[in-house]
């Protein structure tokens, strides 16, 4: 099952469970208070779940739930309020070490491709945007590779249609930030990210990519760090 079904399953679940016990209350069947003691931590607690069956950023997702659900037990008077707030900075800080322990074993192969690319002499283009949003387009334009950064804002770089005839990379840093990449399907994408509440996800079709792939596959390398952010290829 794709990872975008499972997202939507999960939120229609809660949605039906909420008009549910609406429904019951109204017709006097039930007494369910849905405002319990903690139920704003349910907006943290659901998006981490659905967070955690997406392809990057599950290490962000998982630090939201271990908080989420942290904070509900301190508003059911589980837990006291001073320890879990003593407690979720290391929390934190051990979670994301991991992260970078497991993802430089992982993504080996991907780090070091990346870092062979950027040795070579072709230097990147580089676009940055600060309280503000800009859309770059390569129409028609020779791309070689690229550096991204976006703080409270956004960036639309579109590739859809730019000239692509080598593997390049871009390095993207999206600080309470969104960027969107759009490429062509041809093109094959490789992700190495470290995110805190944020992540990289190719939302482009599966099966466009597979009906326009050939034997020479050109593969764009995205790095990326995403920080309350996130980067889409789209």
């Amino acid at each position: 099952m794709k990872n975008i079904n499972i997202s939507k399953i999960i939120w229609g679940l809660a949605l039906v469970i909420v008009g549910a016990v609406f429904a019951l209350n109204a017709l006097g069947l039930t007494d369910i208070s849905i405002f319990f003691d903690g139920w704003w931590t349910l907006f943290i607690i659901v998006p981490s779940i659905v967070g955690l069956f997406s392809k990057q950023g599950k290490i962000g997702s998982l630090i939201g739930l271990v908080i989420g659900v942290a904070l509900l037990l301190s508003a059911q008077g589980i837990l006291d309020f001073v320890t879990v707030w003593k407690l979720s900075i290391p929390i934190i800080i051990i979670l994301i070490g991991l992260k970078m322990i497991f993802a430089s074993t992982f993504n080996k192969r991907t780090s070091e491709k990346i870092k062979e690319l950027k040795h070579k002499d072709t230097a990147p283009t580089k676009d940055a945007v600060a309280f503000s949003s800009r859309k770059i387009d390569y129409d028609g334009q020779i791309f070689e590779g690229a550096i991204l950064d976006a703080v409270f804002g956004s960036i639309t770089y579109d590739l859809s249609n730019a000239i692509i005839d080598k593997d390049c990379v871009i390095t993207a840093s999206a600080v309470f930030a969104g960027i969107d990449i759009k490429m062509p399907n041809y093109v094959k994408v490789k992700i190495d990210s470290n995110g805190l509440f944020g992540g990289v996800s190719d939302k482009r079709k599966k099966k466009e990519y597979q009906d326009n792939k050939s034997d020479h596959t050109l593969t764009l390398y995205v790095e990326a760090t995403c920080i309350f952010g996130g980067v889409k290829i789209i």
